[in-house]
């Protein structure tokens, strides 16, 4: 039989050993980023995208002509897509190649542009009207204000007035959309804020902004990439339905909306001017759907292990 002092060994604390012992390999962006890509056809449509915008500039470099030179010709135009002009040439006899990847640019920009502009704001609004309940009543307020009004009619006044521009749409757009962001992130604020943890935190005396960006920004991620990747082909849908009404962008700078607007008096006779920007914007609507849903479920930490 052992003694007492045979079978037990006093181990000398150590903070680097319990360190070590309670460390944990877990990092919720590497967690994001193995779900996202266990997504095939997500990953697939993302590549997609992103080819498609890489192209728009090569595409650009390896057209014969410039998007807005005209053809000396008056019988190039309305020429169907052939081994000079791949795209065919419009009713003003401008190759129609650089027309599309040119317009699939501008409507790319304009759309990230926006989206991010409404991300910004929306989250930062909609943080401080659900964790800040004096703001509430008077942002409620406001937000259905502007909310009861169709945007069309907001950005029928802003063309009106300001004028038409890359600029002014994006600022308008920005203007505009934030709501939906903020609305949705004031929502889950109001679901989180007063959990135990974050009662807690702020009886530690914990600033309202770390509470906000440690303890409830998490939980909101999700929804804010959802929200961003259904902002950007909602936006070009936005534009290219006010360029179809003839409130869109200056007529010099090609956008999809734009040549959709064109093409509706002559399609019927010449398809090819609505087939191909056509399907770039449905392409684009497709895949930030996709990819968008897909990201979304991954950014998710309850659907992390």
């Amino acid at each position: 039989m052992k003694n007492q002092d045979e079978l037990f060994r006093i181990v000398e604390y150590s903070a680097d050993a319990a360190e070590r012992i309670g460390y944990s390999n877990y990092s919720y962006w590497r967690s994001v980023w193995q779900n996202f890509l266990k997504k095939k056809s997500a990953v697939f449509m993302g590549i997609v995208f992103i080819g498609l915008v890489v192209f728009s500039f090569i595409a650009l470099g390896i057209g014969k002509y410039q998007y807005s030179e005209l053809v000396s010709n008056n019988d190039l135009m309305f020429t169907s897509p052939n081994s000079e002009y791949w795209f065919g040439t419009d009713n003003l006899g401008r190759d129609y190649w650089c027309q599309v990847w040119y317009a699939a640019q501008t409507s790319i920009k304009l759309a990230l542009v926006v989206a991010i502009g409404e991300c910004i704001i929306g989250v930062a609004v909609g943080c401080l009207w659900g964790y800040v309940r004096v703001l509430d009543p008077i942002l409620t307020e406001v937000y259905n204000l502007i909310n009861n009004v169709p945007t069309v009619i907001y950005m029928t006044l802003i063309a009106l007035v300001v004028g038409q521009g890359f600029t002014i749409m994006a600022v308008s757009m920005i203007a505009i959309g934030w709501l939906t962001m903020a609305r949705n992130v004031r929502n889950l604020v109001l679901m989180y804020r007063d959990r135990e943890y974050n009662l807690a935190s702020r009886c530690l005396g914990t600033p309202v902004w770390r509470v906000l960006v440690k303890n409830i920004f998490p939980y909101l991620i999700s929804v804010v990439i959802l929200r961003l990747a259904l902002s950007i082909p909602g936006t070009i849908a936005l534009e290219s339905t006010l360029s179809y009404l003839g409130l869109g962008l200056d007529i010099n700078t090609p956008s999809l909306g734009l040549l959709l607007r064109n093409s509706r008096d002559y399609f019927l006779k010449y398809p090819y001017l609505l087939v191909f920007p056509a399907v770039i914007v449905s392409l684009i609507t497709v895949t930030f759907y996709l990819v968008g849903n897909a990201f979304s479920d991954a950014a998710d930490p309850r659907n992390h292990v």
